[in-house]
């Protein structure tokens, strides 16, 4: 019998404020919105949904089911790393990696308005 590769489907990130998340999530990363309410928020991806869930869980929160916000590490990729990484500086999102080599990808990572490092790397031609 042959396996099947497994994929991501989704990942869920946990925010303290919906609003500020879907601006950045949409406005400054440019992810396409698919639906939003105050609860949650689901946005496209490609082949995987970024969903954001509020939390009102204390940051240190010991129940799996509750988890604080600004629990998760996306990796997203982009077709250009360099004008990707020059827009997040224009628009003054930390980043705590520029771009560069690393396990053989070219990587960024930056900083959510919760706190999460977000890793962006460059997509390698086929």
């Amino acid at each position: 019998m042959k396996s099947s590769q497994m994929r991501l489907n989704y990942a869920i990130v946990f925010v303290s404020d919906m609003s500020r998340a879907v601006s950045f999530y949409r406005d400054i990363l440019g992810l396409t919105l698919r639906f939003e309410t105050p609860d949650w928020t689901e946005l496209e991806t490609g082949a995987a949904t970024l969903a954001l869930h509020l939390s009102t869980a204390p940051a240190d929160a010991r129940d799996p089911r509750e988890a604080p916000a600004g629990r998760a590490r996306p990796g997203l990729s982009v077709s250009d790393l360099e004008e990707f990484h020059a827009r997040m500086i224009a628009k003054n999102v930390p980043c705590v990696q520029e771009p560069r080599e690393e396990f053989g990808a070219r990587i960024a990572t930056y900083v959510d308005p919760d706190g999460m490092v977000i890793a962006v790397s460059e997509r390698r031609p086929s």
